[in-house]
């Protein structure tokens, strides 16, 4: 049986996080709720070291992320995971955004709610040292810097890690902490407008060898190529604490940065087309990644693949594309 329900759906809009109050409002909320929901399953059932404990529909991404970026495809070879450093980065991301999104909706009662997301260039075009001052990083925003974080929305009094990595980063295990962020430290900037611009001209979605030096529009935006860490790597990079590890998800601000990725990804098909490689008829090497290949997902029974996930015109829609 699937872990999560989906529930009845309308188009939403997705909206810029810092320009749009209400979708701010919602989206904190949600998150709140979605926290302190527990659907029925327990960490015995995924393996996580620590005491038994149900975990919350929220960190039911969490989870899934991290057992995402463990899953290598093929098995024992290369960085190549079932949702990253390969062609399904795009795809996959695109499937979690949209389930999580159908949980706010549901737990919001609000049919059209949409996920909103981070222009991260915009801040990027500040100054170096005026990016960690950036409003969304103040009280208004999601708060700022800390271990734990103690300003905004996701204090430790409202917001805990219930699961971390453990020192080697390959497994999990269970937590009660308050949420970290060390902006700025390991990586100095954000991307930049130039910089989106600059990948969105790019043709070809990927090419072989389909991993982390491939040079194709998925890399660039990946942040792999041509130099790392660009893109989305380098605003995991940028964000730091919790957004480093494979349970980057901990962090809300996850959403809104691939909820922005997602928006680079729509405004490159509107410019080049709805395509997608490898074929379905790559080398078996790439199961996991090619066109008519099911993504992989602990949430849901439905499966999805990337040729399904290439047009979303009646699932949602951008309030703007860059």
């Amino acid at each position: 049986m699937d872990i999560i329900t989906a529930g009845e759906r309308e188009m939403g809009t997705r909206r810029n996080l810092m320009t749009n109050a209400a979708a701010h409002n919602a989206f904190v909320r949600g998150v709140g709720l979605l926290k302190a929901e527990f659907p029925g399953p327990t960490t015995t059932r995924f393996g996580i070291v620590g005491p038994s404990r149900p975990i919350s529909t929220y960190d039911l991404f969490v989870v899934w992320h991290h057992l995402a970026m463990m899953r290598m495809t093929p098995p024992g070879q290369g960085d190549r995971n079932a949702a990253h450093s390969g062609p399904s980065f795009l795809p996959w991301h695109r499937l979690m955004l949209m389930l999580f999104e159908m949980q706010l909706q549901r737990v919001l009662a609000d049919t059209t709610f949409g996920l909103p997301y981070w222009d991260w260039a915009a801040d990027g075009d500040r100054p170096t040292a005026q990016q960690p001052l950036a409003p969304i990083w103040t009280a208004n925003g999601v708060g700022g810097s800390g271990a734990p974080i103690n300003d905004g929305p996701f204090t430790p009094a409202k917001f805990r890690v219930a699961f971390e990595s453990d020192p080697t980063g390959r497994f999990l295990r269970t937590a009660d902490r308050g949420l970290k962020r060390d902006l700025g430290t390991d990586t100095a900037t954000l991307p930049t407008t130039a910089q989106v611009q600059q990948v969105l001209s790019q043709t070809g979605y990927d090419v072989a060898p389909w991993d982390r030096t491939s040079t194709g529009f998925r890399n660039r935006l990946e942040g792999w190529r041509p130099t790392a860490p660009g893109l989305h790597n380098r605003v995991h990079g940028f964000v730091g604490g919790d957004m480093a590890p494979a349970t980057s998800p901990n962090d809300p601000v996850f959403f809104l940065n691939h909820c922005n990725v997602d928006r680079i990804w729509e405004s490159w098909m509107t410019r080049h087309g709805r395509v997608y490689v490898p074929p379905a008829n790559a080398p078996a090497a790439l199961t996991g990644h090619r066109l008519d290949d099911t993504l992989y997902s602990l949430l849901i029974r439905q499966p999805f693949t990337p040729a399904g996930l290439l047009d979303v015109a009646t699932r949602y829609t951008y309030e703007t594309l860059p």
